[in-house]
């Protein structure tokens, strides 16, 4: 009966049009009045105590910090310095985008951010080059999924602060698997590529030398500062996840100012954007956090444990049956909507399990990174295809997005089979 309720609440809701954040919040809100009582004010309080969480208000300043990086110009900086180190590997720009990716998903935190940033800089330089533009599309839009992995990342933040799990041991669980990923993906161009030389373009590379891309990479030197700032000051302890962001957003403003072409009307444009991108992400919170309370004043996440737990299910076994349900949601949600929807019964059913949470959080912000580049949702190819003026369709940039997809689930699987990959930084560093 419940169960019935539940889906249909949600559903009719979500059908109407309604907002997910008022989908998920009108849902719970009906299960507590009808079968819990009528204990609504619970729910209140709940979200009173989330949004007044210190480490929440970290989100808008990580957004504010990846906003002023795109509109100051600085992603067409690092993009040139990082150029000249693969001019002559197999692929040649194809692996600048995703070393690009990778440094902008390292100040950023945004994977629709790191894949419109780098990709408004990249598609013009490369079609002029005439590299293969699928392969150009696939490659911005697998890359721009390493911005939710990457530390800062909104994903790990969220979930963090949602799980009162430690927002400084989940950002450095998240740094190697991110350059698991991007080496496979780097790995996976240069094979390509080798394969089929019509694929890049590197006749117009011959007469570089490697001298002068070494010191154009010394160029670039401000944003490692940046990155030393925030992530060197969670890891050494000298500041909290939000008092460095705190420090992201003076660092970003001045290398803005001093070292991009960052603007008054830049900056108010910053803020504007930033304000919309975090009342979006708010209202599913809020909601999200209702329908929590909801489900777990009626004993669901028990419910469940004790089912699996008699049915005798092995802890892999469930966790493939939740990649799958990832998989299958990710077609319809965007990331985060995703995460914060199933959290409530996904933490705490794996936890229980056994799973590290450190852990899960890397698996689920990989799962997010799926959904990203999933049709028809997937963010990141909508945001390559405009960036492209539809000149690459979205299926066709969904379909030489492909391989990063079967990439990225591949990574889950060395994650699950070596989980020291996440674990051994935030367990020797933190």
């Amino acid at each position: 009966m419940f169960w019935t309720t539940l889906l249909s609440v949600l559903i009719l809701t979500a059908s109407t049009g309604t907002a997910l954040g008022a989908a998920l919040g009108l849902t719970g809100l009906i299960i507590l009045h009808f079968f819990a009582e009528g204990a609504t004010s619970l729910a209140l309080n709940a979200v009173w105590n989330v949004l007044n969480e210190f480490t929440l208000s970290a989100i808008p300043l990580f957004i504010i910090m990846g906003e002023i990086l795109l509109e100051s110009g600085v992603s067409q900086k690092i993009y040139s310095s990082l150029s000249g180190i693969f001019r002559h590997i197999p692929g040649g720009l194809l692996h600048t985008n995703i070393a690009v990716c990778t440094v902008f998903g390292a100040i950023s935190g945004s994977s629709l951010s790191t894949a419109a940033a780098v990709g408004s800089v990249a598609y013009p330089e490369m079609s002029k080059r005439n590299y293969n533009e699928p392969m150009v599309v696939g490659s911005l839009a697998g890359g721009g999924t390493l911005g939710l992995l990457i530390p800062p990342s909104l994903s790990l933040l969220i979930y963090g602060a949602l799980t009162e799990t430690s927002i400084g041991k989940l950002f450095m669980g998240g740094i190697l698997p991110g350059i698991l990923m991007a080496i496979l993906f780097m790995l996976y161009i240069f094979i390509r590529c080798t394969k089929n030389p019509k694929l890049w373009n590197s006749d117009t590379y011959n007469e570089e030398k490697l001298s002068s891309s070494i010191i154009d990479l010394l160029k670039i030197w401000p944003i490692a500062f940046l990155i030393i700032a925030v992530m060197g000051s969670i890891v050494l302890g000298i500041a909290t996840p939000t008092e460095a962001a705190g420090v992201g957003v003076i660092s970003s403003l001045l290398l803005g100012l001093f070292w991009g072409d960052l603007s008054k009307e830049k900056i108010f444009k910053c803020f504007y954007n930033s304000a919309i991108t975090y009342g979006s992400i708010g209202f599913v919170v809020v909601g999200a956090v209702i329908l929590a309370q909801s489900i777990s004043i009626l004993g669901i996440p028990q419910e469940l444990i004790e089912a699996i737990q008699n049915m005798g299910m092995s802890k892999y076994y469930v966790l493939t049956l939740i990649v799958l349900i990832y998989l299958i949601l990710g077609c319809l949600f965007d990331g985060l909507s995703l995460m914060v929807m199933t959290l409530p019964i996904v933490f705490p059913l794996m936890t229980n399990l056994g799973f590290d949470p450190v852990w899960l959080g890397v698996i689920i912000t990989i799962m997010i990174e799926i959904g990203q580049i999933t049709p028809p949702v997937g963010l990141n190819l909508s945001v390559l295809v405009a960036v492209t003026d539809n000149k690459v369709g979205l299926g066709e940039t969904a379909i030489a997005t492909s391989p990063y997809w079967i990439l990225l689930l591949f990574g889950i699987l060395i994650v699950t089979i070596f989980p020291s990959i996440v674990l051994y930084m935030p367990n020797h560093l933190m």
